[in-house]
């Protein structure tokens, strides 16, 4: 198990959440459980997408 996941466990239990409820969880709900006051959202597709068609890889085909 990596660091991240363990991470994420320990604060499951430390939220209360059974694995049930742990694992029925969509990411929307973790994240928004999970997120510190003040962090920013993380990004939608629509704004990746146009971040990625903006910034192309070095050696990306467009």
């Amino acid at each position: 198990m990596t660091e991240a996941w363990a991470s994420r466990l320990r604060l499951a239990v430390r939220l209360g959440l059974t694995p049930d409820a742990f694992w029925t969880l969509s990411i929307a709900e973790w994240q928004a459980l999970t997120r510190m006051p003040g962090q920013a959202s993380p990004l939608s597709r629509a704004e990746f997408d146009r971040l990625s068609r903006d910034w192309p890889d070095e050696g990306a085909r467009a």
